[in-house]
């Protein structure tokens, strides 16, 4: 070891690099966890059609990034899939608060809600997806098809 004038150690002790080295590496492998893309491997496994495993990557980023409506539209899709049109419904609900200018899910409530029986509420709804169509301009006449069905 070196010694100064004022005899303090100049070199650090092995057991400070060792931890600033440890806190280092912590921190790193936190900042790399936070880097797993739960939508995008939620995706991969709903074109698999591994749908437990969607389903947890989904609700995985979620807790991650509440806000992200696509993880709440695609469990909504795998709650359509395992016929669970409660939790189906709920999600479309929960994207359509945080978008209420999603078409998807606009799409997806307006066919529910039309084999439900509520007519009301679809051709309220219809009226806000003809309104806010960019992407999905042409299911609006299937949409009007499936209604005109329904009501007469």
């Amino acid at each position: 070891m070196f010694i100064s004038l004022n005899n303090r150690q100049t070199i650090p002790s092995m057991n400070k690099v060792l931890k600033i080295f440890l806190l280092g590496f912590v921190f790193f492998l936190t900042i790399n966890a936070n880097k797993t893309d739960f939508y995008k491997l939620g995706i991969i496994e709903f074109d698999k059609n591994n749908l437990k495993e969607a389903k947890l990557f989904f609700e995985k980023d979620i807790v991650r990034n509440p806000k992200n409506k696509d993880s709440y539209i695609f469990l909504a899709k795998i709650h359509k899939k395992q016929k669970n049109n409660d939790e189906f419904e709920k999600n479309l609900n929960t994207a359509l608060l945080l978008d209420p200018k999603n078409e998807e899910a606009l799409y997806l409530l307006i066919i529910l809600k039309a084999k439900d029986g509520d007519f009301d509420f679809a051709d309220k709804k219809m009226k806000v997806f003809d309104a806010v169509c960019k992407n999905m301009c042409g299911k609006s006449k299937e949409l009007k098809k499936i209604l005109k069905k329904t009501i007469g």
